[in-house]
Order: C-alpha cells, then sequence, then structure tokens
C-alpha cells in the first residue's frame, strides 16, 4: 500500500524460471500489495517456481497469447484485484524491481499518471550489452515516433512501465495487438487520452536467460511501430482510429 492505495505487480511471463526467483526477490513487499504472474504457456516450469515462491496470483494461459495477449490478462486481473497503481516488470531479470519504489511513489503522489523506465536515459542500455543494431533501431523509431506523435520520450520500446488505475480504465487495451506491438499501441491511447508519461534512468542487463526477440521479429515489430505512429498522425489531422478512440 502506498498513500492508501493498493499497488499490484504484474509479472508477464515466458520461460522465466531461471529469473524469477531473483527479481521476485528485490520487490518492495512494504509497498506492495500483491503479485500477479501471467503464464503464457511456458514450456519450462515458471509456474512451479512461482507456486514455491508463494505468489497466489497466477494465470496460466491454455495457449501461447503472445507478449500482448499476456498484458492484457495481466491488466485485467490486476483491476480485478482492485488495484491503484499497476507495475509491468518482467520476471527474467532485465530491469531491475530495485526502481519499484521511485516509480510506484511518482504516481502514488499524483505527480505522474505513467512512469516508464527508460535505458536511453543515461548510457544504460550499451553498458547493459543491448546490440548495437537494435541500439540504433531504438533511437531511429524513437525520433520518428516523437515526430509523429509530437511527443518527447527518451524511448517508446522499454518493458517496464507503471499505470495509475485511471490509466489502464480509459485505454482500450483489449483492442491492442496480442504482439509486441501492443505496446506502442497503448503509448498512443495514453496520449491520445491526455496522459502525460514520466521516465526515470533505468540500468538495464542483456544475458541469455534475459528475453530478446529475434532479427526478424524486430523487423516485424519496427514496422507495427511505423504504422501505428503514421495513424496516429493522421487521427491527429481528424481522420478517425477504432483503437485510440476505443470505439
Amino acid at each position: 500500500m502506498y498513500q492508501g492505495q493498493k499497488v499490484v505487480i504484474v509479472l508477464p511471463a515466458y520461460r522465466a524460471a531461471a529469473t524469477l526467483k531473483q527479481t521476485y526477490d528485490e520487490i518492495p513487499f512494504d509497498l506492495v500489495d500483491e503479485v500477479v504472474l501471467v503464464d503464457d504457456r511456458s514450456p519450462d516450469n515458471t509456474v512451479e517456481v512461482a507456486r514455491q515462491l508463494g505468489i497466489r496470483h497466477i494465470v496460466e494461459h491454455a495457449e501461447n497469447r503472445g507478449y500482448g495477449g499476456n498484458q492484457k490478462s495481466c491488466y485485467d486481473k490486476a483491476k480485478e484485484l482492485g488495484a491503484d497503481i499497476v507495475v509491468m516488470l518482467h520476471p527474467d531479470y532485465q530491469y531491475t524491481p530495485k526502481l519499484l519504489v521511485s516509480m510506484i511513489a511518482l504516481i502514488g503522489n499524483g505527480v505522474y499518471p505513467v512512469v516508464f523506465g527508460s535505458r536511453i536515459l543515461g548510457k544504460g542500455a550499451l553498458k547493459g550489452g543491448m546490440p548495437m543494431y537494435k541500439y540504433i533501431a531504438n533511437r531511429l523509431l524513437t525520433l520518428f515516433q516523437n515526430v509523429l506523435l509530437g511527443q518527447k520520450l527518451s524511448e517508446y520500446h522499454t518493458g517496464y512501465r507503471a499505470f495509475s488505475r485511471e490509466v489502464l480504465e480509459a485505454c482500450a487495451y483489449h483492442r491492442c495487438s496480442d504482439d509486441f506491438v501492443f505496446d506502442n499501441q497503448m503509448i498512443a491511447q495514453i496520449f491520445w487520452n491526455g496522459f502525460e508519461i514520466a521516465e526515470i534512468t533505468c540500468p538495464t542487463k542483456y544475458f541469455e536467460e534475459a528475453s530478446s526477440i529475434n532479427f526478424q521479429r524486430s523487423m516485424t515489430y519496427g514496422f507495427g511501430v511505423l504504422h501505428t505512429s503514421l495513424r496516429y498522425f493522421l487521427a491527429r489531422l481528424g481522420m478517425p482510429w477504432r483503437i485510440l478512440q476505443g470505439s
């Protein structure tokens, strides 16, 4: 609980058995009320490890629904539990849970309704081992998106995100993709609904057990990002977009 507000951490999991305990052990449970793990049909024993750790709220997908589909289940469950603040934390330990206190405080004190952990602020991305081609693509896509969306984020592609309940209720996230472009469609909706996004510097780690998409999936994601940004730009010019308007 933070300032009388219920805090729920959601863990979108896929093949996270090797890193889940390390992630879970660093969660500040003096502030966090509930932890939700959604397993997207992992081929390993992620669910078994989650149960051993005592995670009470475990959602198991009967079939793999993709990264976006996983998040939809995460946010649905968090709202069902009465969350006022929801933080998505990847259980692959790519992002440190030690930033949760700062992210929760920014939302809980009414400073910002959305907080992202940015790998680009400072030198966290390359220092943490981000492949150069991903770093360059990140910078180019972010520049393109800032121009089309009329914003100034340092990056649009971090997986470390915190939301107020108001934001999740305002965004029609079930209309978003079940794939990785879900994240950028969510950002488009956040800005479309008039919410601001804060960013804090976030170190990151790239290692064998950390989740990462291959080059082909990265290309698909990149084109999806460009498509989303262009449609947002056209919506700013007056053309309707169903996902943005939630109708």
